[in-house]
């Protein structure tokens, strides 16, 4: 499979105009890195993903407009590669990562990780040299009404490449898998790691089951990683509260236009508009993060609902 896809990748960045300008910029895209409490922080200056960050996912935007990932609306030059059935796996022709690829399943249903966890972990076990990332529908899900997953070269994100160098706090363990949360003041993370894939299921239900759910949503609030470290499964559960912080919305000089999904809250923060990227601080980026995420004090009122299920 993974030979497939570097073909893909190879074939589309040759006839893809589209594409192959875009990963191109990519190479050249300014970044920063910024040091919050003795982690690092990338920030991305991204132009290409104004239309993720920007995006209108209300019930009545959604309806007006054509779901760009089904795949009778995929741009002609777009190809795939089947996977299960029930997917394909697809190049990101607006990238983040030096490879970016977006996994839609093949059926328009929404975005729920509930009966989609088993495979984020498949996917993370047959194309090891990625990160598998999942984004709620109120997480930074630009499609929130189609199912699917996106996945990152290895070694890009903060949260995935330095992710030995955090303390981690035990929670639980059931059967084989362990629960920890990571030590950090800004964004409430649980992780879970085994190397058998249904002990890593059986402990993400438990954890699914004891989250809070709002009213009006059909699942708790969450962004996902994942990746095979050789023969362990990692999976960072990074809990949400808020779709998208205040100075999203905010005029003037307060306002700046991030939406945080998966790859943001793994530490590559994207500001899609110059001006932002140019006066983001590393006060900012802990605001926004905080604001977002679960308060510690919820944290552990959901270790507490998690520890009395197991």
């Amino acid at each position: 499979m993974k030979n497939l896809i570097q073909q893909l990748i190879d074939e589309q960045l040759q006839d893809w105009e589209l594409a192959k300008s875009n990963y191109a910029a990519l190479e050249n895209i300014q970044t920063k890195e910024l040091d919050l409490n003795g982690h690092n922080y990338k920030v991305q200056f991204n132009p290409t993903r104004i239309a993720s960050s920007a995006a209108k996912v209300d019930k009545q935007s959604l309806q007006a407009r054509k779901c760009f990932l089904c795949s009778s609306n995929l741009p002609p030059q777009q190809k795939g590669i089947p996977f299960m059935d029930k997917y394909q796996i697809l190049l990101n022709p607006f990238p983040i990562f030096p490879k970016h690829l977006t996994i839609p399943n093949i059926n328009h249903t929404d975005q729920l990780i509930g009966g989609g966890f088993e495979d984020m972990l498949n996917l993370a076990e047959v194309i090891d040299d990625y990160v598998i990332f999942y984004n709620g529908p109120k997480c930074g899900a630009s499609a929130p009404d189609h199912a699917h997953f996106q996945a990152g070269s290895k070694g890009f994100l903060p949260l995935e490449k330095d992710f030995n160098s955090y303390a981690k706090e035990p929670v639980v363990e059931l059967a084989n898998a362990s629960l920890s949360k990571l030590t950090d003041e800004h964004r409430s993370i649980l992780v879970i790691e085994s190397t058998q894939k249904q002990a890593i299921i059986n402990l993400f239900k438990t954890v699914y089951d004891a989250m809070e759910v709002n009213e009006g949503e059909a699942e708790p609030m969450m962004n996902l990683l994942a990746w095979k470290d050789k023969c362990k499964w990692i999976v960072c559960i990074i809990i949400r509260a808020k779709h998208r912080p205040d100075c999203f919305q905010a005029e003037g000089e307060k306002n700046l236009l991030v939406s945080p999904a998966s790859v943001d809250m793994g530490g590559v923060i994207i500001t899609p508009l110059e001006k932002d990227f140019e006066k983001i601080t590393k006060e900012n980026i802990a605001d926004i993060l905080k604001e977002v995420s679960l308060s510690a004090k919820q944290c552990n009122d959901l270790i507490h609902r998690i520890k009395l299920r197991v």
